[in-house]
């Protein structure tokens, strides 16, 4: 892969990045407004349960505890997902890495001189820079993903009670 076709592919992943970020950002006010109109909702409904108890919803008063604990369990559950990916992903490029700098020694070591040491050393620093920039932006794509994955059970909840309570 030549160094322009690496910045093209770069340059599309920070495109992505920028996209998802934006997208979790929306659905986070999305969020946020929903919840804000469910909690008034709810709030109306707890207030006339406890003027008229016998006329409470308590089908709504029942989901207001269990559906907050089925969101949260599906956004843990991808946030552990997600970070045990990650954790895989990041171990493999430390090895990868711990590879590489091997290899750099031993040509730096087995160097005929000192022109050919420093020409080894540059090339192992050079293709250092350009895999770590690579390793950040696939990072941030995955720590985006993550976000997203995590906020969806929630933004899916919030959403849907919102729209079911605006009777």
């Amino acid at each position: 892969m030549t160094m322009l076709d690496k910045t093209i592919r770069d340059g599309k992943r920070a495109v992505k990045n920028a996209q998802s970020a934006a997208t979790a950002a929306a659905n986070s006010g999305e969020m946020m407004r929903a919840a804000s109109d469910v909690i008034a909702a709810r709030l109306n409904i707890m207030a006339e349960g406890l003027a008229n108890p016998m006329k409470a919803d308590m089908a709504e008063m029942h989901l207001m505890s269990s559906e907050k604990v089925e969101a949260m369990s599906a956004s843990a559950a991808a946030i552990a997902g997600n970070l045990g990916d990650l954790a895989a992903r990041v171990s493999k490029s430390a090895m990868d890495e711990v590879a590489h700098a091997q290899r750099a020694a031993s040509a730096i070591a087995g160097a005929g001189s000192p022109q050919a040491a420093a020409t080894a050393h540059y090339n192992y620093a050079v293709a250092w820079w350009s895999r770590a920039a690579g390793q950040m932006l696939t990072l941030n794509t995955e720590l985006l993903k993550a976000q997203a994955d995590a906020l969806k059970p929630i933004h899916s909840a919030a959403v849907a009670n919102a729209k079911r309570l605006k009777r």
